[in-house]
């Protein structure tokens, strides 16, 4: 239950900060949303370090990691998760599936989104 409410409050802080950071930078450009940009980018960043850090050793512990890596770079950004996720497969040559995965991700996540567009409307 500890880590579990650790991996809550982390995800808190990381969606507030993704809030205050993306909303304002988002209207710098119609065309281009740059603060979500930055905030994947950042929390792509991020997650390498927290997890190579907590990989060392002694550095982080297990509830602090949860808490910086599955909590709070979670809520900023599931983008970072999905980055490491995508290194994890090259570093060990799977190359058909992580061409199968990153282009599903992809297509299939626009896909979704447009499909709850759709779906949202049905009652109007």
């Amino acid at each position: 239950m500890k880590q579990a409410f650790l991996v809550f409050l982390g995800g808190g802080f990381g969606s507030v900060l993704r809030f205050l950071i993306s909303k304002p930078l988002n209207i710098v450009s119609p065309n281009f949303f740059f603060g979500t940009f930055l905030v994947n980018i950042f929390g792509c960043l991020l997650i390498g370090l927290i997890l190579g850090l907590s990989a060392r050793g002694n550095v982080l512990s297990t509830n602090s990691t949860l808490f910086l890596a599955t909590g709070f770079c979670g809520g900023f950004t599931t983008f970072s998760a999905f980055a490491f996720e995508k290194h994890f497969l090259l570093r060990n040559s799977e190359l058909l599936h992580f061409s199968i995965y990153m282009i599903s991700s992809i297509v299939v996540g626009i896909l979704a989104v447009v499909l709850g567009l759709w779906l949202s409307k049905l009652g109007e």
